[in-house]
């Protein structure tokens, strides 16, 4: 029985790992043990990053509606339960970009959730 190497597909990985370490510094990126060690982490860290980025623009909408709720003498949570109770259904991506760029039309919008509470 022939002896099975498996030399094309093993080289063809290595090429897919050190193409994928290519930015990294030293031997990150021109052995292969270390160059996977580093691509396997950097995959690992994406992989949690994306969730966790979406969990970081929340906070920051959050920070910024809440200015802008402060400015009209209302807290967050009374700001977003008087736009709900009023049946105004904005997102806080949205709500956060009109209290950094329309500041105008977020007071309204705060008068709005006040007239409701």
């Amino acid at each position: 029985m022939p002896r099975v190497t498996s030399q094309v597909a093993r080289l063809k990985r290595k090429k897919k790992i050190m193409r994928a370490a290519k930015g990294a510094r030293g031997g990150r990126s021109k052995l292969y043990k270390t160059a996977k060690e580093n691509v396997e982490r950097g995959m690992a860290y994406a992989y949690r990053d994306r969730r966790q980025r979406k969990r970081d623009f929340r906070r920051l909408w959050i920070v910024r509606i809440n200015a802008g709720a402060r400015l009209h003498d209302l807290s967050y949570s009374r700001f977003m339960a008087g736009l709900k109770r009023a049946g105004v259904e904005v997102n806080r991506k949205f709500l956060a970009d009109l209290a950094v760029r329309d500041p105008i039309a977020f007071g309204a919008l705060a008068e709005v959730a006040r007239k409701s509470l």
